[in-house]
């Protein structure tokens, strides 16, 4: 991470957070048969609390299924949540209308996981990029098309490519056209949700580093989702970790890459492939399988698989507390097996 940039978010974050997330849950309702009642809830997110700081980029990662998504969705109302509040720009998105949230949404975008089901087959790249051009009104209507070829050209694209189609692009080419789609109502904030999943090793590198210079350039600030840890690392300014609705430990991307606290997160990086032979990783293999977010243990949700738990860790849900200089954890003996 750029320096500069390191010292203006640790001295300055809590001055300029863009984006307060607070306690936000969804539990989405579990029905019993065709037309049965509600038979329990699905806790998909479980009072999750985050900032991102202007121009800065938080990472969230964990397992298939642990949230990750819905948290960026719900962030942007797209799904509405169970509880909890979202501020952006000191304006609190569950109290606005329908009407006041779409104002907002100019400046806040999501870049989706899939490139090939993005973008619409019956579009050309031009009229998508021009649909959120229009309907914010970014630009007056005559220069839309100058500004189509400008977003096309920020992502490394011929201005050409707008005549085209989606099935005439690459995987990568996709991405991009993803990219400029959320660039072109002039956003503060993007979600990106797992944005190089779907594309090869080289490619990823290469939206990866169009996705920082861009940061770089509009002062953007990121919520990036993924289960790739490597790429995480390489992107992310600070990271938090999710397992089973709930984030268990945030830090920052160095702090926590080199000394993680909490042992989710100690088993998750056991498990990162290291290109170095002569590297010894002891593995942290952990027992039994996730638990179902419909029936969440008592107690600490990690307890069941934890390889440190002790008898009371059923018994109480650890809050998120920080253990050393803006290193959250939410766990009640991570202090002491850190050592």
């Amino acid at each position: 991470m750029n320096k500069d940039k390191k010292a203006r978010i640790g001295v300055q974050a809590q001055a300029e957070n863009i984006l307060e997330v607070r306690n936000l849950t969804k539990h989405f309702p579990v029905h019993q048969g065709a037309f049965g009642g509600v038979n329990g809830h699905l806790r998909a997110v479980d009072g999750v609390n985050f900032s991102i700081g202007t121009g800065e980029t938080l990472g969230l990662v964990g397992e298939s299924g642990c949230g990750k998504t819905t948290t960026g969705r719900l962030v942007l109302r797209l799904l509405e949540p169970t509880a909890g509040s979202v501020t952006f720009g000191g304006v609190d998105l569950l109290a606005l209308d329908a009407g006041s949230l779409r104002k907002m949404r100019s400046d806040m975008q999501i870049i989706f996981q899939d490139p090939y089901g993005s973008l619409n087959p019956r579009m050309s790249v031009g009229d998508m990029l021009s649909e959120g051009i229009r309907a914010h009104r970014a630009v007056p209507r005559e220069q839309v098309p100058v500004r189509v070829s400008e977003l096309l050209d920020l992502v490394g694209l011929s201005p050409d490519t707008a005549r085209r189609y989606p099935h005439e692009f690459s995987g990568g080419q996709r991405q991009r056209i993803g990219v400029a789609r959320a660039l072109s109502t002039q956003p503060r904030f993007i979600v990106c949700d797992e944005p190089v999943s779907a594309l090869d090793v080289s490619v990823q590198a290469q939206v990866i580093n169009l996705l920082r210079d861009l940061q770089t350039r509009f002062d953007l600030a990121y919520l990036f989702i993924s289960h790739d840890l490597s790429v995480v690392r390489h992107i992310s300014d600070r990271v938090a970790v999710m397992y089973l609705g709930q984030i268990v430990e945030l830090a920052d991307s160095a702090t926590l890459f080199e000394r993680p606290l909490h042992p989710y997160t100690k088993a998750l990086l056991s498990a990162v492939p290291v290109p170095d032979p002569d590297t010894k990783v002891k593995r942290i293999v952990l027992e039994g399988d996730v638990p179902s977010p419909v029936h969440v243990p008592d107690g600490c949700y990690f307890h069941t698989r934890c390889p440190v738990a002790r008898p009371d860790c059923s018994e109480r849900i650890p809050e998120l507390q920080a253990l050393e200089p803006e290193h959250y954890v939410s766990c009640y003996y991570a202090d002491q097996e850190r050592n």
